[in-house]
């Protein structure tokens, strides 16, 4: 790890060990590997891949004090952003990662076993499925995800999994004013409250970001989320 990450790191507060470094770049190489087979990120390039998946994913940091934390799940985790990167900095926490794809969890778990993690699992499915089931729902201190759909959309698909007092934090790029006044409602129905949001360039870079901190502060109603489809074509009004 050159000279100018360790920096970034540093701007933004994440000292990691010989271990963690060794883990990360595990990673990196078990994710360009599979990339030549499928599809898990156009960015492949070192620096790259750690500004903008490893060092955007512990950005969390600059809104939630992950030591705090004790269980996280990431709905539509991808190639495994943020939800790995975050246990790797964070070897404390129990992470669950749930994506639709099996190639992808089939991935995951390549990943998880080469860097030996433990308490890390991996959920193939749709998020509003196991949000309906017991083992999941109201489970979770955070819930993060760096999905692409719309705040509306996304909190109806996480905030389900976060229990009264945890967070749903969504990664979003970084015009968000119009997107958070249209999510309003959704994110109150659903039982919860926008309480921070933070706007930033990653370090080093041009790419603005924003994270959404939203507290859950009430249970969620049982008729949400809603069957597969609605809560994108229909958003919460």
């Amino acid at each position: 790890m050159n000279q100018n990450i360790v920096e970034k790191l540093e701007h933004l507060g994440v000292v990691l060990d010989q271990n963690q470094i060794r883990q990360f770049d595990t990673y990196f190489n078990l994710l360009v590997e599979w990339n030549k087979v499928m599809n898990l990120t156009g960015i492949t390039e070192y620096n790259e891949v750690w500004e903008k998946h490893y060092i955007d994913s512990l950005s969390i940091i600059k809104v939630m004090n992950m030591k705090q934390i004790g269980t996280v799940i990431d709905i539509g985790t991808g190639a495994g952003f943020p939800g790995l990167p975050l246990k790797i900095a964070f070897p404390h926490l129990k992470v669950t990662l749930l994506d639709s794809l099996n190639k992808r969890i089939k991935f995951l778990d390549t990943v998880i076993d080469s860097l030996e993690l433990k308490d890390v699992y991996t959920i193939h499915g749709r998020a509003e499925d196991f949000a309906k089931q017991a083992t999941y729902r109201e489970q979770y201190d955070l819930c993060v995800s760096r999905a692409v759909a719309n705040l509306a959309t996304l909190s109806e698909y996480c905030i389900p999994y976060v229990k009264e007092g945890g967070y749903f934090i969504p990664y979003k790029s970084g015009e968000i004013d119009e997107e958070i006044d249209l999510s309003k409602k959704a994110v109150q129905v659903l039982g919860g409250k926008i309480r921070k949001i933070e706007k930033f360039e990653l370090p080093g870079t041009d790419i603005g970001r924003s994270l959404v901190q939203i507290e859950k502060i009430k249970s969620t109603g049982k008729k949400y989320p809603r069957k597969a489809g609605l809560p994108s074509k229909e958003p919460i009004k």
